[in-house]
């Protein structure tokens, strides 16, 4: 099957790790944020992966030509921001196979059951399937109407609080059937406010709610928390978890460090104490340092006896 991966966005939230790179290569443990989002679609269903974006190119380009991933990459390149609905359409010439096409959120970390969703959508007979997560303020998503027998009546893209008709959210992963996506129009729209409500209201729309986990990565916070996500789930294959953080290839530990991701050839010196945090590759801590919750890009040195509470360090020379 093709995926399509929605990743247009310039990762403003979290800069300055994104100034300068693309987004979807930042690394969560040992692997890109594209590949974790990838990976929730088991590998014998994926034939090629088609990105949408339109910043960091040049080094998605360089991701894709590097056999790194063990399936195709392609690039669906955009001039100019199209929004969700104008990036699908953009991207349609790259899309080769025949059937229903997996989209996905580039920012998402989640356990949604991508084979489940697939059943779900073929045994319907939906137009679009749409995963599922329940929230406690759906105000923020896209909110659904379910029905006892597995389809969406209503769909509400953002909705003032108070006025949701559901605590389920659209979770980020589809399934949109060739049909659809060769209707949609070009230009620049919003698949959720534009496309989804209709198809919803003709009675074509199903969705499947999962369990365990769901985390939008886009955020310092949530950045921090997908990698603690991905710790626990051992969502890893080189490195160690050491108790409960994980520890990448061929880095030294001296000091204290909790509840953190530490990538490979990382040095934290002598009375470092680290926790709630994610350190690249290559990152040096000094001897003394106090860190919480915070993102230490490669290549960054940080001072003996520094303190940081929730800062972002790219690299500091």
């Amino acid at each position: 099957m093709d995926v399509l991966v929605l990743a247009g966005g310039l990762g403003t939230r979290l800069r300055p790790l994104t100034e300068g790179r693309a987004k979807p290569l930042l690394p969560i443990l040992d692997k890109t944020l594209l590949e974790r989002v990838v990976e929730s679609v088991p590998e014998d269903l994926v034939d090629r992966v088609v990105v949408a974006a339109g910043y960091g190119v040049e080094e998605i380009i360089e991701f894709s030509e590097s056999d790194v991933a063990p399936y195709e990459v392609l690039l669906s390149i955009e001039n100019e921001p199209l929004g969700t609905g104008g990036a699908v359409a953009y991207a349609i010439p790259k899309l080769k196979g025949e059937g229903p096409v997996i989209i996905l959120n580039g920012d998402l970390i989640s356990s949604v059951d991508v084979k489940a969703l697939l059943d779900h959508h073929f045994s319907t007979g939906a137009s679009a399937t749409l995963s599922l997560w329940e929230v406690e303020d759906p105000s923020r998503f896209g909110v659904c109407d379910l029905d006892d027998t597995g389809m969406i009546r209503r769909f509400q893209e953002k909705p003032e609080r108070g006025t949701e008709f559901s605590n389920l959210i659209n979770a980020g992963c589809s399934i949109i059937s060739r049909g659809v996506l060769e209707s949609l129009p070009s230009g620049k729209y919003s698949m959720e406010r534009e496309i989804f409500p209709s198809i919803a209201e003709s009675g074509m729309m199903a969705g499947l709610p999962f369990k365990g986990y769901f985390v939008d990565a886009g955020t310092p916070s949530s950045f921090i928390e997908a990698s603690m996500v991905c710790i626990d789930n051992d969502r890893f294959t080189t490195g160690k978890k050491v108790d409960g953080s994980w520890i990448g290839p061929d880095s030294v530990i001296e000091g204290y460090v909790e509840s953190c991701s530490i990538g490979s050839n990382v040095v934290v010196s002598k009375n470092a104490s680290l926790r709630n945090s994610v350190i690249l590759e290559g990152a040096t801590i000094g001897n003394g340092a106090n860190l919480e919750s915070c993102i230490i890009g490669e290549g960054a040195t940080i001072p003996p006896n520094a303190v940081m509470v929730g800062e972002i360090i790219a690299k500091l020379e």
